[in-house]
């Protein structure tokens, strides 16, 4: 009776470790390339958010705001209240120009769509996030509405679910 005791507090200790602290994530596409590898494992820390909000430059696993709802991963290029714009390629925030070194083109001579964006004001409580190998990316410069075709660029904080750790 006492394993039995133990092993359902050590599983429940497991799961709300899990649930509140932090967990493993495995890196499945390119989009982050070449900051993160495709077959990476990371860790995605839950405990940040208690003590401060995503910052710019943040590298964040959320739920993606359209369907299918697909969990990515991408960095935090502008928060809410800031303004946001892309031409050629190039990123803008409140009217400066962002040095990005991380930021990869892999098509740099085509247009694309969502090299050229906005400006936009980001609403508080969300961010605007893109991946780092920009043209292979589905990020904020690309999500459209399915039915409407509208532009859906922002991401609600309440699908924000850690701060990607171990690539340092």
């Amino acid at each position: 009776m006492r394993i039995l005791y133990l092993v359902v507090l050590g599983v429940l200790g497991a799961l709300a470790l899990r649930q509140w602290v932090g967990e493993g994530i495995f890196i499945a596409t390119a989009s982050m390339e070449p900051t993160l590898k495709v077959g990476t494992h990371l860790v995605l820390d839950k405990l940040t958010w208690i003590v401060r909000d995503p910052r710019r430059g943040d590298i964040v696993a959320f739920q993606e705001p359209l369907p299918p709802h697909e969990e990515l991963v991408k960095r935090v290029v502008a928060v809410g209240g800031e303004s946001v714009e892309l031409r050629e390629k190039k990123v803008f925030v409140d009217g400066k120009e962002l040095d990005e070194r991380y930021a990869y083109h892999k098509r740099a001579e085509e247009r694309l769509v969502g090299d050229d964006f906005g400006p936009l004001t980001v609403p508080r409580g969300h961010l605007f996030v893109l991946g780092d190998n920009r043209d292979e990316s589905k990020d904020s410069a690309s999500w459209k509405d399915p039915e409407s075709g509208e532009a859906r660029p922002f991401v609600p904080l309440s699908r924000v679910r850690g701060l990607v750790r171990g690539f340092f």
